[in-house]
């Protein structure tokens, strides 16, 4: 077994089963951080891998045998009849997207601060994942759903949405109406307030185009 194709295994366990690595983190209990790509390698540069425990953690946390990791280390699992081979896409948590340096002027992903998950091709070059956390989208989203945004995406009403305002707030919302002025935003969950915002306060808009759940 080579270092680079046991991480490719988990990375591609957490894909199949809807979550990031550090989302496969948390559901196996233990730090968040865990799996990520920054771990993978000493600050010298040698090989880090991951310990027994992890692996067995992560296994028992997604209902994996041990042969069906195997067969994602050595390349024996096979892609699904008329599958295309996954692609990595930036993947950030919901609560960081309002922080700088992710995202440019135009809403598309950018800079080194982003971990990665392996999803289905999805058409859009420019599309990114986000991880919920928190419990303000429920029943619709939930903590650790990971949900695909494709900025190129056509927006229409009733279309959930992830809105980024001019003062760095970032939100998911149902779109409930759009006129030349004004976005009016309904929230997911109940609980939660409504937004109403004039157009020249949101940075951007992009659609959600799926969702693991």
């Amino acid at each position: 077994m080579k270092h680079e194709d046991i991480w490719r295994a988990l990375d591609t366990l957490a894909a199949e089963h809807g979550m990031s690595t550090s989302g496969l983190a948390r559901r196996a209990g233990l730090d968040p951080t865990t799996f990520n790509p920054s771990k993978r390698r000493m600050p010298d540069g040698r090989e880090r891998w991951p310990s027994t425990e992890s692996l067995a953690k992560a296994l028992r946390a997604t209902g994996t045998e041990l042969a069906q990791f195997t067969a994602l280390v050595t390349g024996a699992r096979a892609l699904p009849a008329g599958a295309r081979p996954a692609r990595r896409i930036p993947l950030i948590g919901l609560a960081q997207a309002g922080a700088d340096g992710f995202f440019d002027d135009g809403g598309y992903p950018v800079g080194g601060g982003w971990d990665e998950v392996a999803l289905p091709e999805i058409a859009d070059p420019n599309a990114y994942a986000l991880e919920i956390s928190g419990d303000s989208m429920e029943p619709v989203f939930r903590d650790g759903d990971v949900v695909i945004v494709s900025p190129a995406a056509p927006i229409r009403r009733g279309d959930r949405v992830v809105v980024r305002t001019r003062a760095g707030e970032v939100m998911t919302k149902q779109l409930q109406r759009r006129s030349a002025r004004r976005v009016e935003l309904l929230s997911l969950n109940p609980a939660h307030p409504s937004y109403s915002f004039e157009l020249v306060e949101i940075a951007w808009m992009h659609r959600i185009v799926w969702a693991s759940q």
